[in-house]
């Protein structure tokens, strides 16, 4: 299959390219910080509903491993996905320190385990720079760039993307605007 390229000539990954969905740079604006394992990463604040502590979910049957159950959020029923698990970190373990975040995406309510949130922070264009292209059967679509502030780097998240990736199904994309 030959590469697809993008204006800015970004190589689209094949499974994005069946998806039919470039890989878009992040806008600059707030971004909710947390942290899987040594790795930090950031999704658009707007997209968060809350920051709850971890209360164990209920399962549900033949559910894939990275969804833990659902939980009861004010009459809301909540599927609930261990991003550690789903993204393939070496340790999870549940302590004081681990969260839900809560989101709201395309009008579903989500909950997503992580080890810790750190903090809210502003990024501008300056900060925010394209992921690299990595030639790998992993679907890395969701990455839409990687943040550099002081020491810290952010991996930056298109939650939309991860939580309506195949495998996940959470949520439904709108089709592309023709």
């Amino acid at each position: 299959m030959a590469a697809l390229n993008t204006p800015t000539s970004t190589a689209l990954s094949p499974s994005t390219a069946i998806r039919g969905r470039a890989p878009v740079l992040a806008s600059a604006g707030e971004f909710l910080s947390f942290r899987l394992g040594a790795e930090e990463y950031g999704i658009d604040i707007l997209s968060v509903q809350e920051i709850r502590s971890y209360e164990e979910p209920t399962r549900i049957a033949n559910a894939p491993g990275f969804i833990k159950g659902v939980v009861n959020l004010r009459g809301v029923i909540v599927p609930i996905v261990d991003m550690r698990i789903k993204l393939g970190c070496a340790k999870v373990e549940y302590n004081a320190l681990t969260v839900v975040i809560v989101l709201s995406v395309h009008d579903r309510v989500v909950g997503l385990v992580v080890d810790s949130v750190s903090d809210v922070i502003r990024l501008s264009h300056d900060h925010i720079k394209a992921a690299p292209q990595i030639n790998t059967t992993l679907d890395v679509g969701f990455i839409t760039g990687i943040a550099s502030v002081g020491e810290r780097m952010l991996i930056l998240a298109d939650i939309e993307a991860l939580l309506g990736s195949a495998d996940m199904g959470l949520v439904a994309h709108t089709p592309p605007i023709q």
